[in-house]
């Protein structure tokens, strides 16, 4: 379990990536961290009575930890397992069937596994979306590692080939959602807060959607949830509800701030403007969207609009990988043939990998940038190698097209150091292997025996 920090930190001479309202990028800059917060940023910082921990960062730039607005930590231990299906059949032939296979120690190792790639990739917090059951594991896992996490359970009261460990009535899904809000939001510094998380349209009755729309405003949380992922699921909608996803998500009261919609891939018009209208935040997941065949967002016109994005992996096994590091990449790459070559510059995407993650964590004021008073989450990139040199002036070009999560030196969350030279700090990577292989074994054997 990560203790309370007991040393201040002071990172000297690197490249400060402030992400701040000028974007200032400070060459041969020093970031003084102190109780969980930064304390100054600077040249030459001379800290009264010395720091009492100093990391010498030349060659690297530091720069605001990477934020995933959308995965789900309890897919992890199937990776490799579902390939080569659209999305409907992956859920209902794989994915839940796995998911429904769960117990509080597998969920365990599926989030160990979880928040040591994604602290090794250089993310610090992650917006998160559970199964249906044993998410207090998720929660004492990110307690235990030092990871910031925003998430909720899964709520699934209706729908089409759910196995039956998965479907849960109306009522228990909002008793347990309420439950897990009330043992977790706010706890251990603010670093854990709860999400309510409705999977999606499809296994979702009316009754749970409004009355999640309702509880989230009473309470103050987010709402985390799928939409418009895919043409199929669209249609079925539609005939369902008579209404598009966000439209009908609209209707009930789930748009807003509060609100992130992972996907958004086949958006109507109207669609699009109630997103920029109410400020509702999407999360765009281009390698999951390649992978299951689901479409390409248009992101840079859904950004040109005012629609606030961020960017997230999914999950596991429709990518097959936790890494942002690539996520950034293909953004900025996958949409440049249909609107251009500066359509997705290397900054607009930076920002979508912080500051607009933080957004959809409802943690803008918090974390997403580096400056004085916001809490200290920072990732520090070793820019040395030979696939990044020689690094141009534009470290942000290099971060986005050249740099490798590998690359990823130091990590800090809440001004703990949680990854030093590369290595993780509060987990064993070869015990959270371990217990995952193992875990991941008796799921795959118990569901395709």
């Amino acid at each position: 379990m990560v203790k309370p920090a007991d040393v201040d930190l002071l990172l000297t001479n690197g490249t400060v990536l402030t992400m701040n309202r000028e974007r200032e990028v400070l060459v041969g800059a020093d970031v003084f961290i102190q109780d969980g917060r930064i304390a100054r940023i600077g040249r030459g910082l001379k800290v009264a009575g010395g720091a009492r921990r100093t990391l010498d960062v030349t060659g690297q730039v530091v720069m605001p930890g990477l934020i995933h607005g959308h995965i789900h930590a309890c897919q992890t231990l199937f990776r490799n397992h579902a390939d080569g299906m659209e999305l409907l059949d992956w859920l209902r032939e794989r994915i839940w069937p796995f998911e429904a296979a769960h117990d509080a120690d597998s969920m365990r190792a599926s989030a160990d596994l979880t928040f040591a790639e994604l602290i090794q990739s250089g993310a610090t917090a992650a917006l998160d979306m559970g199964s249906v059951r044993h998410y207090d594991a998720v929660f004492e896992s990110a307690r235990d590692c030092g990871f910031r996490l925003t998430g909720g359970k899964a709520m699934m009261d209706a729908g089409q080939g759910l196995p039956a460990g998965l479907r849960e009535t109306t009522k228990a899904s909002l008793a347990e959602s309420v439950a897990l809000l009330e043992r977790w939001h706010g706890t251990h510094g603010d670093r854990l807060r709860y999400a309510f998380a409705p999977r999606f349209v499809l296994s979702c009755s009316e009754p749970l959607l409004k009355q999640v729309a309702h509880l989230a405003r009473e309470k103050g949380v987010r709402v985390h949830t799928h939409a418009s992922e895919n043409a199929t699921e669209c249609d079925v909608v539609r005939q369902r509800v008579g209404q598009d996803n966000v439209a009908y998500f609209h209707s009930l009261g789930l748009t807003g701030p509060h609100v992130t919609l992972a996907h958004c891939v086949w958006l109507t018009a109207e669609e699009q403007r109630l997103l920029r209208e109410t400020g509702t935040v999407v999360c765009h997941c281009p390698s999951s969207n390649l992978k299951l065949a689901s479409g390409i967002a248009k992101v840079p016109e859904l950004m040109d609009a005012g629609v606030h994005v961020c960017l997230g992996a999914d999950g596991a096994p429709c990518n097959n990988n936790l890494d942002l590091f690539v996520e950034m990449r293909l953004a900025a790459l996958l949409h440049k043939p249909r609107v251009g070559p500066l359509g997705m510059p290397a900054l607009r995407v930076l920002e979508m990998a912080t500051l607009e993650g933080a957004r959809a964590l409802g943690l803008e004021a918090e974390v997403g940038s580096l400056e004085v008073g916001k809490r200290a989450d920072v990732t520090v990139v070793d820019l040395r190698g030979l696939h990044v040199t020689p690094v141009p002036r534009d470290v942000m070009g290099a971060l986005v097209h050249a740099a490798r999560s590998t690359d990823v030196s130091h990590v800090v969350i809440d001004g703990r150091l949680v990854l030093k030279d590369g290595k993780l700090l509060t987990l064993d990577p070869a015990e959270v292997a371990d217990n995952a292989r193992r875990h991941a074994s008796r799921i795959v054997e118990q569901v395709n025996p």
